[in-house]
């Protein structure tokens, strides 16, 4: 055939400098020349104190690598937690300016952003317009806004100037806002006495094309900045103290992991387990591929937990409520059905895991000779398999109209299962029905290990799936798509390939914490790709298989990871809420709840028939002064004066 562009999906492979480091650091490369793991330490290297994150240790996507590098944080600060703070130096800033009954004299700075902007934006005709706005006393460009110089010769003007507002117009808010409040706060003015014009994603970016109109656009943004900042006024924030405390939720391997973690760094946790025993999922995995064995994690984790004087631990045990915020959490759980007892605590790990998909297909309930992979290896381990024809049907479950994911470990599991079938009786005839396969990573050699051996692959999709009968004993029916033909196979034992869920509880317990799952019923992250273990929550963290379907090792990283997140709060002393938060005009409020309901935080509640904002749990996003019809709430930094200047000056000039 023939196409306009081929595109070719490259393979991952180590960097050229690994060999040449791994000899300097005196540390192991793996088969494939990245540097070597094990399993069940997936980011420590084979001498202690040197730790690996990302592709470096093998091929991983950006969440993963991410998550990899929060872990190596947690596993190098356990080590020097002891001098936690003892190099620290508090940044001493001048005494705040009292504006109070000042005039507004705003200063702009233009940004040019080396080309960024400049090549784009006529950025002098921008400071030009800007020195004719009211209130503007100064106006002036700079090649880098960012830049330390720039920031000083800021701090300088503001000084000279006796600028009282500053406007910076350069690029995204989300990326360099800190920056400039710290600016404004060296110079001796209150943070919040600042506002960003976006003029490189707004007009540089996305008028290339057109820079005249670019440029007019960028002298709107500045005036509508201008006639924003004149309104605002100085907000503060409130400290709060934090419960050097931790809890998480759910003992299996991630959350015994997030446990220890946390110790490590020296603070106390509670570990809550709904089950009377621990250890989760991984108690009914007796292999994986590779030499380790779970089992002696499994036993290893629950030593380290009972042994540790920091890890409280509470069996059978359920979660009733919960209140608080980030730094002050109050738990009450249920030990044993009976007895009640709450917990203060700083952050909350949640590291519940999923279950098991029951099936209810493929005579599965029916027919005992039809089982889960679980099961399978039970008997595996137990050494009670004895079968000469094994059929093992995979994605049952998921990958369906129903649960569209993949279960993720599935095929590595019936590879895993194949192999130890064949270790222990040769013979047997093993078949694997699949819609897609990948043992994706290192595992693939188990993969060809497994078609070496004789186990037989035959593909299925949605339209062909399997047929099992057991009318004149077990027999399974599917097409092959290769020979083009049905093909019956007699087998002895059907193994199913069930799905992982999520956990029971879930929807309650995101309830409880104001947690967002997806659509399949799995803990939905902050971000992706930046915050891949965080939740929109403050204070709450994730990992394991509440997140999603996982390997050993990576519920391993993503609990280091959890714990170094949360060890960011737990080590500071005290907190700050958030400035920009909404306030209640109690003599507009008529108390009618629509606020209350609105509230994704649960930051609002109604006291004596008026709404009253909880500025600990407020995060300012907006949604109850848009839902207020009487206008009883404003969002500091945004009340409707500002907003309505906003929309005013972004059609007329300024008179």
């Amino acid at each position: 055939e023939v196409f306009d562009m081929v595109v070719l999906s490259c393979a991952l492979e180590p960097s050229k400098s690994s060999k040449e480091l791994s000899k300097k650091l005196d540390i192991d490369l793996n088969e494939y020349g990245f540097f070597k793991t094990n399993l069940f330490s997936p980011l420590e290297t084979s001498k202690p104190g040197i730790y690996v994150t990302g592709a470096s240790s093998g091929p991983k996507d950006i969440p993963m690598t991410v998550t990899d590098a929060s872990g190596a944080a947690a596993k190098a600060s356990s080590i020097i937690s002891p001098e936690r703070h003892s190099l620290e130096i508090v940044k001493d800033y001048p005494p705040e300016r009292d504006i109070t009954g000042e005039p507004s004299r705003i200063g702009v700075f233009v940004c040019r952003c080396g080309t960024n902007i400049g090549a784009y934006v006529d950025v002098p005709s921008v400071v030009e317009y800007a020195k004719t706005l009211p209130y503007v006393v100064h106006a002036e460009e700079f090649i880098y806004s960012c830049s330390q110089d720039t920031q000083k010769k800021i701090i300088d003007t503001i000084k000279e100037h006796n600028l009282n507002r500053v406007i910076i117009s350069a690029c995204t808010p989300r990326t360099h806002e800190p920056l400039f409040q710290s600016t404004l706060r060296e110079a001796g003015l209150n943070p919040h006495l600042f506002e960003m014009a976006n003029i490189r994603e707004q007009c540089s970016w996305v008028h290339m094309q057109e820079p005249e109109k670019g440029t007019e656009k960028a002298k709107d943004l500045v005036r509508m900045a201008v006639s924003k900042a004149k309104l605002t006024q100085p907000l503060t924030r409130n400290e709060l103290s934090v419960t050097p405390r931790g809890l998480v939720i759910g003992a299996g391997v991630s959350g015994m992991t997030a446990a220890l973690e946390l110790a490590a760094q020296g603070f106390e946790t509670y570990l809550i387990e709904r089950e009377n025993e621990l250890g989760g999922s991984l108690r009914k995995t007796y292999f994986i591929l590779g030499n380790e064995n779970p089992q002696e994690l499994l036993q290893s984790l629950k030593k380290k937990v009972s042994n540790n004087e920091k890890i409280h631990v509470f069996a059978n045990t359920e979660i009733k409520d919960v209140q608080g915020h980030v730094g002050n959490f109050k738990t009450r759980i249920t030990i044993d059905g009976k007895k009640e007892k709450e917990l203060e605590h700083g952050i909350v790990i949640i590291a519940t895991g999923a279950k098991e998909y029951k099936p209810i297909e493929y005579l599965y309930g029916q027919d005992d000779r039809v089982l889960t992979k679980w099961e399978l290896e039970e008997q595996l381990a137990k050494g009670s398999f004895s079968a000469k024809n094994v059929v093992i049907i995979q994605c049952v479950g998921c990958r369906n109209e129903e649960r569209t994911y993949c279960s993720r470990v599935c095929c590595s599991d019936a590879i895993k299962n194949s192999l130890k079938i064949k270790e222990v009786c040769p013979e047997t005839n093993i078949y694997i029905l699949y819609k897609d396969i990948r043992t994706y990573g290192f595992r693939e050699k188990y993969y060809k290990e497994a078609a070496e051996k004789g186990v037989l692959f035959i593909r299925y999709d949605d339209e062909t799936k399997p047929i099992v009968t057991n009318k004149d004993g077990l027999q399974v029916s599917i097409r092959d798509p290769i020979v083009v033909s049905q093909i019956i196979l007699k087998p002895d034992m059907i193994v199913l390939s069930n799905a992982m869920l999520p956990q029971d509880g879930t929807k309650e317990l995101s309830q409880m914490f104001k947690l967002p799952i997806t659509k399949d019923g799995f803990f939905l992250e902050a971000h992706m790709k930046l915050r891949p273990v965080d939740f929109a929550t403050d204070g709450v963290f994730l990992c394991g298989k509440a997140h999603s379907p996982k390997y050993i090792e990576e519920c391993i990283a993503q609990a280091s990871a959890a714990a170094a997140r949360a060890t960011t709060i737990l080590s500071m002393d005290k907190l700050e809420s958030e400035a920009v938060v909404s306030e209640v005009i109690e003599s507009l409020c008529s108390g009618c709840g629509l606020c209350v309901e609105a509230c994704p935080y649960s930051a609002i509640e109604l006291v004596d028939g008026k709404a009253q904002v909880n500025a600990a749990l407020c995060k300012g996003c907006g949604i109850c002064p848009a839902t207020c019809l009487s206008g009883a709430i404003q969002q500091k930094g945004f009340n409707d004066h500002q907003i309505l200047s906003l929309i005013k000056n972004s059609i007329h000039e300024v008179s």
